[in-house]
């Protein structure tokens, strides 16, 4: 089982989408979980990624201030949420959430090649319009 991603869609510029990760396949708690998103002939790279520990969460400079990733109230649902505000058309992308150790995040930490055992999920689409 791998974490499966839900909650993506096309919105306008300025809306708003909460994209959803259930974290199954892996014990909730041994791993952090990432956000990540690959636009058409990019890189993938790293969005946010929160502690399951402590609900620390680290985001990149892009998106701070707008996006909000955040752990269930209810943490034996095993699900992360990744609230995204103020969406802009640079946003588009495929959005996959993953298992990444260690949980200690910042910049050098929240990166593609930190995911454990490749426990990514197969990414929902999120197309922003102008």
């Amino acid at each position: 089982a791998r974490p499966v991603e839900s909650g993506g869609g096309l919105v306008q510029a300025g809306g708003s989408l909460r994209l959803s990760c259930a974290a199954s396949g892996f014990p909730f708690y041994a791993y952090g979980i990432g956000w990540f998103r690959q636009a058409p002939g990019k890189e993938r790279e790293a969005v946010s990624c929160i502690s399951t520990i402590d609900g620390k969460a680290y985001y990149t400079d892009s998106v701070k201030g707008r996006f909000t990733l955040s752990l269930a109230d209810d943490r034996s649902r095993n699900m992360v949420y990744l609230q995204m505000n103020s969406l802009k058309p640079e946003d588009t992308a495929v959005y996959y959430c993953a298992a990444v150790a260690p949980q200690d995040f910042d910049q050098e930490t929240c990166r593609p090649d930190r995911v454990a055992h490749d426990y990514w999920g197969q990414g929902t689409q999120v197309t922003v319009s102008s």
